[in-house]
């Protein structure tokens, strides 16, 4: 028996469709710059390729951090949590019968699991509510595996 949780952003456009909509936008720009520099106004083309620069470079954030996420999965003998953070998988076994959970408040916003003194902060990716209902979900998968053997 295995129990899993996908905590993921919440992105409303894939990668590909806001490149699309970062595009028009720089083309846009893009012919307001060169509109006024045919009327005489050249300082405007300057400030429009500065506008495209910070542009690109939100689209690039973006989409660098688009599909991060948190995969926890709860086995008869570890408790997987997997981390990808911009394209970097970062892995942390713990052993589910000695994991402690700390609930999510205002001191410690995020779920910390504990295992034999390794500690791992997840929910970065979900709103508070739902860190709550994930940590409870998480406190009664890993108490009704320790009463398992």
């Amino acid at each position: 028996m295995k129990a899993e949780w996908l905590l993921k952003r919440n992105c409303s456009l894939s990668p590909r469709q806001a490149a699309r909509i970062y595009g028009l936008l720089c083309g846009v720009l893009l012919a307001v710059g060169v509109a006024f520099t045919i009327r005489g106004a050249w300082l405007v083309l300057p400030f429009a390729m500065i506008n495209i620069g910070g542009v690109i470079v939100a689209l690039l954030y973006y989409a660098r951090h688009a599909s991060d996420h948190e995969h926890i999965a709860l086995s008869e003998d570890c408790l997987l949590v997997e981390r990808i953070d911009a394209g970097q998988l970062q892995q942390v076994r713990l052993d589910p019968y000695w994991t402690r959970i700390a609930v999510p408040n205002r001191k410690r916003p995020l779920i910390e699991l504990e295992s034999r003194g390794i500690k791992v902060a997840i929910g970065r990716y979900i709103s508070e509510e739902a860190r709550e209902d994930v940590a409870q979900e998480l406190r009664n998968a890993l108490r009704t595996r320790s009463f398992l053997s």
